[in-house]
């Protein structure tokens, strides 16, 4: 069993999916140390797109695992191997303050280039990921869908993605079955 948790920078996708990977006794993999060398400062060398779809393939052929963070584009297999994505969303200003206190711990500094990346994602008017190309590629895929507004405490997400997982994924879990429904979730199946 796969899980994928996406979204926005700062939407808390690495919090849940670390969450989701204890809840559910599944090993954690960040799409960031896969998407990015390992250099110092981070984040600042992209890894060839041949070598990250490897070492993507490979946390999946490995067993069960919860994966946090961006593959769209990465490969329309390896997207629809999941059997669960869960997509988070916050508002602008909630991410940009949780980006801004992350960097400052991480770094002891504001990349603002980064920021200002970050804080477009719900218009897109720059390159890369944004909220319309996010659920575009949502509609493209073939597991069920979980969209969560991540301004609730970690706790209540994972019980919100317990609740509305598909009853044969949490089976195979060493945690056992559903404990009922949450009305804080849209899912597509």
């Amino acid at each position: 069993m796969h899980i994928l948790v996406t979204g926005a920078s700062g939407s808390g996708t690495s919090t849940l999916g670390q969450a989701l990977a204890g809840e559910f006794e599944l090993r954690f993999v960040d799409a960031d140390d896969i998407y990015w060398l390992p250099t110092k400062p981070a984040f600042r060398e992209k890894r060839d797109a041949a070598e990250r779809l490897a070492l993507l393939r490979h946390v999946l052929m490995s067993g069960p695992a919860v994966i946090a963070g961006s593959i769209m584009g990465w490969d329309s297999n390896v997207e629809d191997s999941f059997d669960l994505i869960v997509f988070l969303t916050a508002p602008a200003e909630v991410r940009v303050s949780r980006l801004r206190e992350r960097e400052l711990a991480r770094f002891g500094h504001v990349n603002e280039e980064f920021i200002a990346w970050a804080a477009q994602y719900d218009v897109g008017t720059m390159e890369g990921r944004n909220l319309n190309r996010h659920l575009a590629w949502l509609a493209k895929r073939h597991c069920p869908v979980v969209h969560l507004v991540s301004t609730v405490p970690v706790g209540a997400l994972v019980a919100a993605v317990r609740a509305q997982a598909p009853n044969p994924f949490i089976e195979q879990t060493a945690k056992g079955p559903l404990r009922g429904r949450s009305s804080a979730a849209h899912v597509r199946r």
